[in-house]
């Protein structure tokens, strides 16, 4: 079954508890139902954490325990797929959203070339924030909703599987 495979992934609550940006939220991190492995809690913590990696904001990690929190689904697997936004991911991921939301609001992209002032920084942002910010919301929509089925497919996919083969198990076995 693909809790125990989960499982075995997954760090110890515990650890979870006393991460230095998490341990703030105290007694939320107590409530059972964010600890549970099962078909409903792991798919929509997989949607909360592909829709929270696509904001483009710092502490990605915090924001997905809040709102995993918040929604009680599985706190350890909405915090580890943000993980996937990564100082390596993030330039493709958000150049890719950025094109996108240029594609849909009909603007043709810029090319940025970067230089490193404030100046710099509040020309060339100004102009590209809102595409960037419709492929963002866009695409973390998307990508949620894609993990949510996906996950729950997966996973009845996984759980008929151990079930065939103890069927087949059970089948061969001899009876006395």
């Amino acid at each position: 079954m693909p809790r125990k495979f989960i499982k075995r992934l997954l760090p110890h609550h515990s650890e979870v508890k006393e991460h230095k940006y998490l341990k703030h939220l105290g007694q939320h991190l107590h409530d059972p139902n964010i600890w549970h492995l099962n078909r409903h809690s792991v798919s929509k913590a997989v949607a909360v954490g592909l829709f929270v990696m696509y904001i483009p904001l710092p502490l990605q990690m915090l924001l997905a325990a809040v709102i995993a929190i918040w929604l009680r689904v599985n706190l350890p697997i909405a915090v580890a797929v943000v993980w996937i936004s990564n100082p390596f991911t993030m330039p493709a991921m958000f150049y890719a959203a950025y094109r996108l939301g240029a594609w849909i609001m009909g603007i043709p992209p810029q090319n940025l070339e970067f230089e490193i002032s404030f100046e710099w920084l509040a020309q060339s942002l100004s102009g590209v924030m809102e595409p960037f910010f419709l492929g963002c919301f866009l695409t973390g929509t998307v990508l949620a909703i894609l993990g949510y089925f996906t996950t729950q497919l997966f996973w009845r996919i996984m759980v008929m599987r151990s079930i065939n083969k103890r069927k087949e198990r059970n089948a061969n076995t001899p009876k006395n």
